[in-house]
């Protein structure tokens, strides 16, 4: 019996904005990101279990996007391989902090959010005009899991949401397993699998590494990281023929400023360790105390798991790590650093705790615990960019936006950015203040543009002087100078 539930892609567009714009009025459009990017990994788990993936399907993925956010572009093929790679259910950082503001402030937005999930999932499953017992058992876990962070975490009760098992239509078996013998390959085909064993496509070395070279500065880190990776790699052969190897920690601690590239670095180590069988995936996984540490008795070690689980065979990228030790001897953040230790020794072989920030806190972060001492005692420092590295940044920017600086221009950003390093304070954000330079130049560049009567291709790629001068900032200089 077909379903009740089954929508055309653009009506369900429509339901999937209602519902989104409602949550985001009571929550906040801020977590639209994290939220399509959930919903859609929710998506890909459940026709995991639908009966067929087809065209429809493909077209249901590229309306999941909420409002004012770049639409999807999935194709049938890397749809079908993404749907075979999706993984367990993994209640997102977002909803633990939705639940714990719900008990403290009384409200219900995080129960609100599983109503909401509820209906989505049971939308995109009647994609085929079935929903099968597979899809239903799926949407009742996902909805179990985030019911249970709301009952532990003391968020009050609401109204029940909808049961997906009283809308069974089908009993027919899932796609993968009806495919599990099969795997998708990148042209739209598939091969033989030769063994019940996901294969997961190592990273390329030589092309990793090319990346780090063409780093701006980080001259000393670069050294760093391939003595680094001769180090693994001579390991493993040893290894191979066994001979003893010396004990050695993967973890790393990373010392410096913000925007100095320390993300960027741990992504590619992340990657290199990958390449070189140090790490079974890859994936790097970024967080910070709030993505760690919950407000209530005994949440904490469960949020700490969960990030840890979604970090397993890649790097887990913990920034301004010493906000874990400064909140005293009954702060929450203790407990994720004994769960973390914990998990650093249950998975020694397959997770890669890299922990950043500045460089005084982390010193002090790292003696605070014996346990972190004896796991991290490699150390790699991330200098200030100078101005000409602030330079080059900014280059590299326009050059991958097409935006072409004039001498004069050249000659203004440099003494911009020369200035800027010289005169540096605490608030000082080295490649982030590049980044906001370019975002304003662009606004600027394109009022100027937008005021001629027919701008030519070069008028639209072309920077001068006057885009990367703040107006009102003259003005207030030459209001000055008047008043003297």
């Amino acid at each position: 019996m077909p379903t009740t539930w089954s929508r055309s892609p653009e009506e369900f567009h429509k339901i999937y904005l209602a519902n989104t714009d409602a949550f985001y009025r009571i929550g906040s459009s801020g977590l639209a990101p994290e939220l399509d990017e959930f919903m859609t990994k929710c998506a890909l788990s459940l026709w995991s279990r639908a009966g067929k993936i087809g065209e429809r399907h493909v077209q249901m993925a590229n309306q999941i996007y909420s409002r004012g956010r770049p639409q999807p572009k999935w194709l049938l093929w890397n749809l079908t391989s993404s749907i075979c790679e999706e993984d367990v259910f993994m209640p997102p950082v977002f909803f633990w902090n939705l639940a714990e503001s719900d008990a403290k402030h009384g409200t219900t937005t995080s129960r609100t959010f599983i109503r909401m999930l509820t209906n989505i999932l049971l939308y995109l499953s009647a994609v085929d005009d079935e929903v099968n017992y597979g899809e239903a058992e799926y949407i009742t876990e996902c909805t179990d899991r985030l019911t249970a962070i709301c009952d532990t975490t003391g968020v009050r009760k609401s109204k029940e949401g909808l049961n997906p098992l009283d809308f069974v239509t089908s009993g027919e078996p899932s796609f993968v397993e009806k495919h599990k013998d099969q795997v998708q390959t990148s042209g739209g085909g598939t091969v033989a699998k030769a063994s019940e064993e996901k294969s997961v496509e190592k990273p390329n070395f030589d092309e990793l590494m090319e990346q780090l070279d063409s780093l701006v500065g980080l001259e000393i880190v670069k050294k760093e990281v391939k003595n680094l990776m001769n180090l693994v790699k001579v390991r493993k052969l040893r290894q191979e023929n066994d001979l003893p190897v010396p004990p050695m920690s993967f973890h790393m601690v990373f010392l410096g400023n913000p925007g100095t590239g320390k993300t960027t670095v741990a992504r590619l180590i992340s990657g290199l360790y990958a390449a070189i069988g140090v790490l079974s995936k890859g994936q790097l996984v970024e967080v910070d105390r709030s993505g760690l540490v919950a407000g209530y008795v005994g949440q904490t070690a469960l949020k700490t798991q969960e990030v840890i689980q979604s970090a397993l065979g890649g790097v887990l990228f913990i920034d301004e790590a010493y906000s874990l030790s400064s909140g005293g001897e009954n702060d929450f953040g203790r407990e994720a650093i004994e769960t973390l230790l914990k998990a650093m020794e249950d998975h020694r072989d397959d997770l890669v705790v890299i922990v950043a920030g500045y460089t005084g806190p982390m010193q002090g972060f790292i003696t605070s615990n014996p346990g972190l001492e004896s796991r991290f005692n490699r150390y790699f420092y991330f200098p200030d960019y100078n101005g000409e590295q602030l330079m080059e940044i900014f280059r590299m920017q326009c050059r991958k936006n097409s935006y072409t600086l004039t001498p004069e221009a050249e000659e203004t950003a440099l003494k911009l950015f020369t200035e800027l390093y010289e005169e540096r304070n605490e608030n000082f954000g080295n490649g982030r203040d590049v980044r906001n330079c370019f975002e304003d130049m662009v606004v600027r560049q394109a009022n100027r543009v937008a005021a001629m009567e027919n701008p030519s291709k070069e008028d639209l790629i072309s920077v001068l002087p006057e885009d990367l001068e703040d107006p009102d900032e003259e003005g207030t200089e030459e209001d000055e100078k008047g008043s003297e």
